[in-house]
């Protein structure tokens, strides 16, 4: 097999705060983040890609797994040729892959996972308040709609939760999703250091 690009997966219900947390590391030496919304988000509607982004994201339903693997492959590999992200120096935190238990055989051959950030939110009706609040500020119709949001996070508890179980769960670690974004940071901070420092070192000195 080719180059599998050393990762810490952020996994969380919908509106646990896996952009916001992936963002803030992404700014600190040494961390890459990649998120799958952002890389859908950010595609041309009007390609055929787009098209079919769209037309599940409108329903809040998940994208087909072999498109998004296969999508999320060619996209990282540009990054890198691009110089955007070194995989010899920067620790990738993965953000909304794999979603689905079928995602994780997938992408095992381009991915190895060190550990597993568990946003744990234990408050539903706060996920829905955060999702449609996020929704008004950046102006994301696939989250404005209550229907659309409750029914992202049903396919939430019945397709991705299930993913934590195809992993050994030594490599789970939780962490409460509730705090402020600083406060949860600091939790995040605990598991992810140890594992970019083990691997890259103190990436000023890179």
């Amino acid at each position: 097999m080719g180059h599998k690009y050393s990762a810490v997966l952020l996994f969380g219900a919908p509106g646990a705060g896996k952009g916001t947390q992936g963002e803030l590391l992404g700014r600190v030496p040494g961390y890459f983040h990649l998120s799958t919304g952002d890389m859908f988000r950010t595609m041309d509607r009007e390609s055929e890609l787009g098209k079919v982004f769209y037309e599940y994201s409108s329903k809040g339903e998940l994208v087909p797994d072999e498109i998004t693997v296969d999508l999320w492959s060619k996209y990282t590999h540009a990054l890198t040729v691009l110089n955007r992200y070194a995989p010899t120096r920067e620790l990738m935190i993965l953000d909304g892959l794999p979603r689905t238990v079928a995602q994780v055989d997938l992408v095992r051959d381009h991915v190895d996972v060190k550990c597993i950030v568990h946003l744990v939110a234990s408050d539903r009706e706060e996920m829905v308040a955060r999702l449609r609040g996020r929704a008004m500020k950046q102006k994301r119709p696939d989250d404005a709609k209550e229907d659309v949001v409750r029914n992202r996070l049903a396919v939430y508890d019945r397709e991705t939760r299930p993913v934590l179980d195809r992993f050994d769960g030594g490599l789970i670690k939780e962490v409460d999703a509730l705090g402020s974004p600083g406060e949860v940071l600091r939790g995040v901070l605990g598991v992810v250091s140890p594992v970019q420092e083990s691997l890259f070192g103190n990436a000023l000195k890179a």
